[in-house]
């Protein structure tokens, strides 16, 4: 800690931080173990994380990540979505398909950036804001590939009419990229993905997740 940060700020976002990779919530003695404070303190950091919606505590005792984030995190998107554009862009131009920036939002994979080649006499339609399950379409099955495999580079998922007939898809994951999971990809209407696709799609998922950092 230096004397222009707050001990007790840092101390309150290291527990949403630690909150936030559980599934099954933390004791306040776990808690304490893992800030190395003491129990009161994190009681004091539990309950002004509740009065803010940010934490919420089960009958158990038990602390989770509250809805309150839900809040702040819809702010994320937009930001996400404009540091995305550039290589979304160029990559539609590139390969004359539909290309995407694609989210987790809990068990669903949710495009927030779709960016439509502007020379083609025709595209696949996809829309900011659609959802599918992770487990189908190649978004969600880059998304998950990642997940199997994290010490490594999963490389790209190519899927065809999973999501709609008749179109293929091609998706590499985020890496790297802290608090974001996601995958960058194209849909097109073809019975298989071109060969150089693949390899394109990595490239501007690198590039996304370095204008991310």
């Amino acid at each position: 800690m230096t004397a222009e940060t707050s001990q007790t700020l840092d101390r309150g976002l290291r527990v949403l931080k630690l909150l936030a990779d559980t599934d099954h919530g933390l004791t306040v003695t776990e808690l304490s173990n893992k800030l190395g404070v003491n129990r009161t303190v994190v009681y004091r950091l539990l309950a002004t994380l509740e009065q803010h919606a940010l934490v919420r505590r089960d009958l158990g005792g038990r602390a989770r990540v509250g809805l309150g984030v839900l809040r702040l995190g819809r702010q994320v998107h937009p930001l996400v979505r404009e540091a995305a554009l550039p290589a979304l862009r160029s990559l539609a131009e590139d390969i004359g398909a539909t290309a995407h920036l694609t989210l987790v939002d809990g068990a669903e994979a949710l495009a927030v950036a779709v960016v439509e080649p502007t020379w083609t006499d025709y595209h696949v339609a996809y829309r900011a804001g659609f959802r599918h399950p992770l487990d189908r379409g190649a978004a969600g099955r880059a998304i998950l590939s990642a997940r199997q495999k994290p010490a490594l580079e999963p490389g790209y998922t190519l899927t065809h009419g999973e999501l709609e007939a008749g179109a293929s898809g091609a998706a590499a994951p985020l890496l790297g990229v802290t608090g974001v999971e996601g995958s960058v990809g194209v849909v097109m209407l073809a019975d298989a993905v071109p060969e150089r696709v693949g390899p394109r799609v990595m490239d501007a998922a690198r590039e996304v997740a370095e204008a991310l950092r």
